[in-house]
């Protein structure tokens, strides 16, 4: 077998790799977004829920 044959697979094998290794890393960082959202969307839930508490509170 020529040896540029060789090449070729090792290159597809680099490129496999990478792509997956690609794919991972944008996992993690869509991970972290996704989390950092949670996080707002709880602490505006938790700002409203204490507004409401006040409220009633006042009108006792």
């Amino acid at each position: 077998m020529p040896i540029w044959i060789y090449f070729v697979i090792a290159g597809i094998i680099v490129s496999g790799i990478m792509a997956i290794r690609a794919a991972r890393q944008e996992r993690e960082v869509e991970d972290q977004w996704i989390e950092q959202e949670g996080q707002k969307y709880i602490s505006r839930m938790n700002e409203e829920k204490r507004k409401k508490h006040l409220s009633k509170q006042d009108t006792a």
